[in-house]
């Protein structure tokens, strides 16, 4: 992807270079690009073992604010400003589709290894996550060489994919769609790994509408390169991975296919009202 560096948005929060709330490990339910799935493949992978996952968040946890390590020093600084231009590209791009000014920017987290958020404390296991309680996108820029070694996943458009992805959780927040699929949730628990599915796959063809409106500066390869990683983070992929079958009904945030379908529907007419997966009986 061709891109320059440029002035900030001033959305981004480098506490790289601070001790982040560790401890317990929250996983933000259904929310983030891969959640637990990953974090269960990489460990099975690795050897490792379990983990907890708490019941409820403590809503009034933070994460610290600074802590960003002098760019001189900052063996990572090509990936964080990359990373900080495609989160200011897919916001201004959503911000125009709003309209009217009714587009609230999120901002981006950096940190390393743990954290403390809005949403509870996570691990930089569990890849990156978006928290809707203080709007924030959380990210671990460690998890780039993951999705290389660990996913199959390289390039820096496969990274786009999943900050885009993040942002359109973003998107859903601001518009109602994850308060309703939680409530929905709530009233009827068969239903919440399908609406989980349903949630993951419209941050999907959200992550394709800006991969559209960016097409300009796209470079040979780079739709496939956000393909792959959509179909490595698919639910029977990693599950496949991590224990050797398949369980579709416990999938959360859909197959290789699917991801891969939703994130070319979004990025073939870059028109978000195609990016209804509640609307449609099959997805």
């Amino acid at each position: 992807m061709r891109w320059k560096r440029g002035s900030s948005a001033g959305n981004t929060i480098d506490a790289r270079g601070s001790r982040g709330g560790g401890g317990r490990v929250a996983i933000p339910g259904g929310l983030g690009l891969v959640g637990v799935l990953v974090f269960v493949a990489i460990q099975l992978l690795s050897g490792g073992g379990g983990f907890a996952v708490p019941t409820a968040f403590d809503d009034g946890a933070q994460a610290p604010d600074g802590g960003a390590i002098p760019a001189g020093e900052d063996p990572e600084k090509d990936l964080r400003d990359f990373s900080e231009y495609v989160f200011d590209s897919a916001q201004s791009t959503w911000a125009k589709t709003f309209g009217g000014g009714g587009y609230r920017d999120a901002k981006l987290y950096l940190y390393r290894s743990g954290v403390s958020t809005g949403c509870g404390s996570a691990s930089s296991a569990v890849g990156p996550f978006y928290c809707p309680s203080d709007e924030r996108v959380y990210l671990d820029l460690s998890f780039y060489g993951d999705m290389q070694r660990q996913l199959g996943a390289p390039g820096d458009f496969a990274w786009a994919y999943v900050i885009a992805h993040e942002v359109g959780h973003h998107v859903q927040h601001l518009r109602g769609t994850d308060d309703e699929v939680r409530r929905l949730q709530q009233e009827d628990p068969d239903q919440a790994n399908p609406l989980s599915v349903r949630l993951e796959l419209q941050a999907d063809c959200y992550a394709g509408v800006w991969a559209h409106a960016v097409f300009d500066q796209l470079d040979p390869g780079d739709v496939e390169e956000a393909i792959t990683a959509s179909e490595a983070v698919g639910d029977d992929r990693l599950q496949r991975r991590a224990r050797g079958d398949v369980d579709p009904d416990s999938f959360t945030h859909g197959s290789s296919a699917q991801r891969a379908k939703w994130f070319r529907k979004g990025q073939a007419a870059g028109q978000p009202a195609d990016c209804d997966t509640f609307g449609v009986d099959e997805v």
